[in-house]
């Protein structure tokens, strides 16, 4: 299930409000200048599914959002817990840092952790199967994945470059919680 914590930046133990229902969130984040939106696939993806087939599933969406924002580049990522450099592309992420352009993620499967720092506070967003956000280019965040991550998550970019990020040496994501790793199902 999605959720939005809401923190002061100066207190990443407590959060100051918690939002579960989609529609709340969006409604926050909006008023942000952030997208998120819930997708539904347009034809059944099977496991394993090619990066050709996912983007097919989504193709509507995917052209809507290239014609209203202009976005040149749509790739599929994956991840999985077993990955041998999970570890370093997990730390890649989790420094607070910047882009020129917007960065824009559906998760098609899993999960992952987007961490705002816009104005005087925190907005941890938990992404999960249907959603995307579109985090505005110059918004400071961070990305957690979990230490067991997964997802398969459709990103479209302006730069066909693709990911460009601008640390800000700042440590504040060191004082947010991290993402925990899923539980398996037994």
């Amino acid at each position: 299930m999605s959720e939005l914590r809401i923190y002061s930046e100066k207190d990443g133990s407590t959060p100051l409000n918690v939002h579960t229902k989609h529609a709340d969130i969006a409604h926050e984040l909006a008023s942000l200048g952030v997208r998120f939106e819930k997708w539904e696939a347009t034809q059944p993806i099977a496991p394993g599914a090619s990066p050709e087939d996912v983007i097919a599933a989504y193709r509507a969406d995917i052209e809507r959002l290239q014609r209203e924002e202009g976005y040149q580049a749509v790739d599929v990522v994956s991840l999985n817990p077993d990955h041998p450099e999970r570890s370093a592309l997990r730390a890649k992420f989790l420094n607070e840092h910047t882009h020129a352009e917007d960065e824009v993620r559906f998760f098609v499967a899993g999960r992952g952790q987007f961490s705002l720092h816009l104005g005087d506070k925190v907005y941890e967003v938990l992404c999960t199967q249907g959603d995307l956000i579109g985090v505005p280019d110059g918004a400071r965040h961070w990305f957690d994945m979990s230490e067991a991550p997964y997802f398969v998550a459709i990103r479209l970019f302006t730069n066909p470059a693709g990911w460009v990020a601008n640390f800000t040496g700042s440590d504040i994501a060191e004082n947010f919680p991290r993402l925990c790793a899923q539980p398996v199902a037994t």
